[in-house]
């Protein structure tokens, strides 16, 4: 079967380099004249909060930072999830929004 195809292509040279050529340009065109949109951003509206606290343990940090900055960011309008991540001396909020 391939060495079929393969006979086909060698005897039919020109047409073969015609098609080639053809669905390249296409493709040329195709790339030019495609919208930006076609690549939409697909990333959450999301705002993230750091804090430090030096020198503080990870249960410190989310007692006292970032467990009352994460309560308090749930009452937001649009707020859909709050994240929070304690660290030695760090804290990270996310707070993901809904999309309009």
């Amino acid at each position: 079967m391939i060495a079929h195809i393969i006979r086909w292509s060698i005897q039919n040279r020109l047409l073969v380099l015609m098609a080639g050529l053809l669905i390249a340009i296409w493709g040329i065109w195709s790339v030019r004249t495609l919208p930006v949109d076609a690549i939409p951003d697909l990333s959450d509206v999301q705002v993230i909060i750091k804090t430090g606290y030096p020198g503080q343990s990870p249960q410190v940090v989310e007692d006292q930072v970032t467990y009352p900055i994460a309560t308090s960011m749930l009452s937001v309008p649009g707020a859909v999830a709050v994240r929070g991540f304690s660290f030695y001396g760090d804290s990270y909020i996310y707070v993901i929004f809904e999309d309009n």
